[in-house]
C-alpha cells in the first residue's frame, strides 16, 4: 500500500515509521523544512526509544522517505493520513481544528484517484464528517472516503504500542474503506490483534472516553493518596489492593504530582468542552481537571513544608521535568507548575533531566542545568524526585545524603522507602499518599 502520513510530529512520525516496518510504502510530509531535512539526514526531532533505528532500517529498504512537497505525497496514495497537531484552543478548551481542515483542503487538491482519508489526530466527535465536507467542497469531483483511527500511543513504548496493540479502531461507514485499512493493518490481523470497526462518531469517541477513564484513574488514586496522608495508610499498598483486583487493574494507580503530557490534559480538556455544548456536562471530567490542577499546588507546598516553611534562599535539586521517563516532552508537565513556584519563592533550583533539556532551557527559565543528581545535590538543602526515570530509581543515596547541605527528600514517585532514605542519612523524607 502507498501510504502518505500528513504531520511528522509525535503520532505521524511514529506512526509513518511503523506503517514502513509493516511493508508499506510511507511518505512523511511536513510543512517544516528544518524538520524534514533532520529526518533525510536520519535525526529524529523527538526522543522515543527505537525510533531512530527503526527509521534508519526502513529508509535503507526504501520504503520511508520524507518531503515537503504535499501534492507529490498524495498523488497515488491509497491512504492519506491527517497527523497534525489538536492543541488546546485558548479561550475556550476546545481543540484547535485548524491544521487538520487545512490539511483537508490541501488534500482535496492533491487527489488524482481514490484515496481513504484517515484522521489519525485526536478530534472532536463530528470533525471527520466536516473533513468529508471540507475536501468535498474543495475538490468535488474527488473520489474518497473518510475513516477515523484514533492513536492509542504511550510516550516511551510507541513502538510496541503500535506493533502489539491492545486494539486498533477504524470508523468508517464505506466497505471500501474498511477493505483499504483491513489491508494496511493486515500484518497485526495475521498476529490476531482485534481491530475494532465502528462508525465515524464511535470511532472518534472512544479515543475520548480511554484517555478521560485513564485520567480520572490516576486523579482518583491522587485523591486517595491525599486521604492516606491523614489517615495514617499508605498508597502504595492501598493502590497494590486495588490493582489486584481483575475488575480495576494496576495501571495508572501510581500516585504522584498529576498527569501531564500531550493527550490527558487537552483531551480532558475537550470533551468537558463538548458535553458544554451539548448540554450535557461531564461533571466527573471536568473535576478530574481541577483535582489535577490542584494536586499540582499541593506538591508545591510539601516541598516548601519540608524546607521548614519557605524555600527563599534555599538550593533545590529537581531530578526530572518531563512529564512521564523515556521522552522528551514537556507538554503539561508538572515541573511546569511546580519549578517555577520554587523559583518564584527565591530558591535556587538545579535541574537534572536525560532527555529534559532540548525543550526545557526555554520553559523553565532562571534554573541551572547539571550533569546529574549528585552534582545537583552538592552542598543543596532538597531533592525532589519530579519523574521517575530508571538513573534515579538505584541513586547511591548515602552518597547523595553526604554532599547536601541539609539531606531531605520529596519523592513525589514514591520510588524510595522512607526506612532506606532515612538509613542513608537523610534527616527528612516527604512521599506522597504515605
Amino acid at each position: 500500500m502507498k501510504i502518505a502520513m500528513i504531520g511528522t510530529g509525535y503520532v505521524g512520525l511514529v506512526s509513518g515509521v511503523c506503517f514502513s516496518d509493516f511493508g508499506h510504502d510511507v511518505i512523511c510530509v511536513d510543512k517544516n523544512p528544518a524538520k524534514i531535512e533532520m529526518l533525510m539526514r536520519g535525526e529524529v526531532p523527538i526522543y522515543e526509544p527505537g525510533l531512530d533505528a527503526l527509521l534508519a532500517k526502513n529508509v535503507e529498504a526504501g520504503r520511508l522517505s520524507f518531503s515537503t512537497d504535499l501534492k507529490a505525497a498524495v498523488a497515488g496514495a491509497d491512504a492519506v493520513f491527517i497527523a497534525v497537531g489538536t492543541p488546546t484552543r485558548r479561550g475556550d478548551g476546545h481543540a484547535d481544528l485548524s491544521y487538520v481542515m487545512a490539511a483537508a483542503e490541501e488534500i482535496a487538491q492533491a487527489l488524482t484517484g481514490y484515496a481513504v482519508i484517515v484522521t489519525k489526530s485526536t478530534v472532536p466527535v463530528g470533525t471527520n464528517r466536516q473533513v468529508h465536507d471540507v475536501i468535498a467542497k474543495a475538490n468535488p469531483k474527488a473520489a474518497f472516503d473518510i475513516a477515523s483511527n484514533p492513536e492509542f500511543l504511550r510516550e516511551g513504548a510507541a513502538i510496541d504500542d503500535f506493533m502489539r496493540p491492545d486494539r486498533v479502531v477504524v470508523g468508517t461507514t464505506s466497505e471500501r474503506a474498511r477493505d483499504v485499512m483491513g489491508e494496511i493493518y493486515r500484518p497485526l490481523f495475521l498476529r490476531e490483534f482485534p481491530i475494532l470497526y465502528t462508525d465515524l462518531e464511535t470511532a472518534e469517541m472512544i479515543k475520548y472516553a480511554a484517555n478521560a477513564f485513564l485520567a480520572t484513574k490516576i486523579t482518583f488514586i491522587n485523591e486517595i493518596a491525599r486521604l492516606c496522608e491523614k489517615v495514617g495508610a499508605d498508597i502504595k499498598q492501598v493502590s497494590r489492593g486495588m490493582g489486584l483486583d481483575g475488575r480495576v487493574g494496576n495501571k495508572f494507580l501510581h500516585a504522584g504530582p498529576g498527569y501531564g503530557g500531550s493527550c490527558f490534559p487537552k483531551d480532558t480538556a475537550a470533551l468537558a468542552r463538548i458535553g458544554q455544548d451539548h448540554a450535557c456536562p461531564m461533571e466527573i471530567v471536568e473535576t478530574v481537571i481541577k483535582v489535577n490542577d490542584d494536586i499540582k499546588r499541593r506538591m508545591i507546598e510539601k516541598i516548601v513544608d519540608l524546607c521548614g516553611g519557605t524555600v527563599n534562599g534555599k538550593t533545590i535539586a529537581v531530578l526530572g521535568v518531563t512529564f512521564k521517563p523515556n521522552t522528551d516532552d514537556m507538554r503539561e508537565a508538572p515541573s511546569l507548575t511546580i519549578v517555577p513556584a520554587l523559583v518564584g519563592g527565591g530558591a535556587k533550583v538545579r535541574v537534572v533531566d536525560p532527555q529534559g533539556k532540548r525543550e526545557g532551557e526555554a520553559l523553565l527559565p532562571g534554573v541551572q542545568w547539571m550533569e546529574d543528581a549528585y552534582k545537583a545535590a552538592d552542598k543543596a538543602d532538597c531533592v525532589v524526585i519530579l519523574t521517575e526515570w530508571n538513573e534515579f530509581r538505584a541513586l547511591d543515596l548515602q552518597r547523595l545524603a553526604s554532599k547536601m547541605e541539609t539531606p531531605r527528600m520529596a519523592d513525589l514517585r514514591n520510588i524510595y522507602h522512607r526506612a532506606d532514605v532515612t538509613k542513608a542519612g537523610f534527616e527528612e523524607y516527604v512521599g506522597v499518599g504515605r
